[in-house]
């Protein structure tokens, strides 16, 4: 194809740089894609329920994307009832905020830096030309798909999140969000070092252990280096104008935060060390020693630390489908999965059905079939599918795993399920002679580290607080 018809087809002007790049979407397709997305997002991952906080963020990304190089986008922001620490964009012009990320910003700039850096993502283009390099992958169906072979053969057994929905972005295109952002703070209002206060917060951070969402770490590398290089905007734009002029507002902020939730919402199930608890549900399962486990408000799932091995928690769709024994032959061959051996049992005193199932070989990729050891367990008029899946050359490897996996759920007393309390920001002002090791013991009983009470208050852990200054903790109920 020719470089003049190429452009015929799919050639646009980029809003912010004016000049003409290829994409293989229309801005209508963009706004059709990214709304079929957001009904997904939503679905998978939950907004948070704070209609006075999800306003607060809306009304401040509103007036920013109104000055920005595509204000007639149907924006929407949002904060998605996740704990881990990001921020995304979906192509037009739907943002995202996790509660996680609201946790660890110290003032209404950062804030602003934020949703700043995202809307400029989306203005720029970089959302689109993502996808396009894609292939053309249709993005709202890989909506809580996973990119492994093992995976795929597994369908709709082993989702283990969000993490295909996050487009990655070139260093050139984090770069460039940056200095949008700082602009399009400046331009409404907000003190633009915000943008770099944030990147120092979130370099500090070291990558946790996944909870369904990629954290910013994974999805915008380089803060370190991004502080430094925003620097130049920063002073181009204090050429401009009095930055001391401009909004920081540090105490509405922490206003905004005090109550809010801190890691997992007790509403969805709480992982405590090796065991997922759900109190509302009332049961506990205990996952593997050091594996990633990620909750979504439709399954949790586990991943071995060192390969392509899966373990997942979700109720049965349809559990009046007949006897257990059918139920999960039929279930498992819905997913791609033949039964090979099987028997009904009891788990913990609850009815069940175990069995091993054999998955379709990945032609493409020239390996063999996956093998999974499940279990479809009857509690409280639910049927629970537990179990791992693993490639053939491993599973004799993880089976004792799964077996253990599978026989540790187990209901759970109303004692216990009273027992677990949601942990949620709280405001405190620092005395004489505190320090953060003094104020996460005694004011934060404990329930996050001295280094992490530090870097959600915009400050590294060998930095003590000073008296008088309001800081956020961490405390339980």
């Amino acid at each position: 194809m020719s470089g003049a018809l190429m452009c015929l087809v799919g050639c646009a002007t980029n809003p912010v740089t004016g000049e003409r790049e290829f994409v293989m979407m229309s801005e209508a397709q963009e706004i059709a894609l990214g709304r079929e997305s957001d009904t997904q997002v939503r679905e998978q991952l939950g907004l948070y329920d704070d209609e006075a906080l999800q306003q607060y963020v809306e009304q401040i990304g509103l007036e920013m994307a109104a000055r920005s190089h595509r204000p007639d986008l149907p924006w929407s922001f949002a904060i998605v009832d996740s704990p881990v620490v990001n921020a995304f964009a979906i192509p037009g012009g739907f943002i995202y905020l996790t509660r996680g990320i609201m946790s660890y910003l110290d003032d209404e700039a950062d804030l602003a830096g934020v949703i700043g850096h995202e809307i400029g993502h989306v203005t720029a283009r970089h959302t689109v030309r993502a996808y396009t390099r894609a292939s053309g992958a249709q993005l709202g169906l890989l909506v809580g798909g996973i990119v492994s072979p093992t995976a795929r053969a597994v369908g709709g057994l082993a989702e283990t999140g969000l993490d295909v929905l996050f487009l990655r972005y070139g260093r050139d295109a984090e770069l460039q969000a940056d200095r949008l952002g700082a602009r399009y703070a400046a331009d409404t209002g907000w003190d633009p070092t915000g943008v770099r206060d944030m990147l120092s917060t979130l370099s500090r951070l070291s990558e946790g252990v996944d909870r369904g969402v990629p954290s910013w770490l994974e999805t915008h590398p380089e803060a370190s280096d991004r502080v430094i290089r925003i620097e130049p905007t920063i002073k181009e734009i204090a050429t401009e104008q009095d930055l001391r002029a401009l909004r920081v507002n540090r105490d509405p902020y922490l206003d905004r935060l005090d109550g809010l939730l801190f890691g997992d919402n007790p509403d969805q199930g709480v992982v405590r060390g090796r065991d997922f608890l759900h109190p509302v549900l009332r049961f506990v399962l205990r996952f593997p020693d050091a594996w990633n486990v990620g909750n979504t408000p439709t399954q949790v799932a586990a991943q071995h630390p060192d390969g392509e091995v899966f373990m997942v928690l979700q109720v049965v769709a349809n559990p009046a489908a007949g006897d257990l024994e059918t139920l999960a032959v039929d279930n498992m061959r819905e997913s791609g999965f033949s039964f090979e051996t099987g028997r009904a049992t009891s788990i913990n005193a609850l009815e069940a059905y175990e069995g091993t199932f054999l998955g379709e070989m990945d032609q493409a990729a020239n390996t063999e079939p996956p093998t999974a050891r499940v279990a479809f367990i009857d509690y409280d008029d639910s049927i629970y599918l537990v179990g791992g899946v693993a490639p053939a050359q491993e599973y004799d490897q993880v089976e004792e795993d799964f077996k253990e996996t599978i026989l540790s759920f187990r209901p759970l007393s109303a004692a216990e399920a009273e027992d677990i309390r949601p942990n949620r920001i709280q405001l405190y002002t620092v005395r004489s002679r505190d320090t953060w090791g003094s104020i996460a013991e005694r004011a934060g009983q404990g329930i996050v580290p001295a280094t992490t009470l530090a870097i959600m208050n915009s400050v590294s852990a060998d930095e003590q607080p000073r008296a008088g200054d309001r800081i956020k903790i961490v405390v339980e109920g």
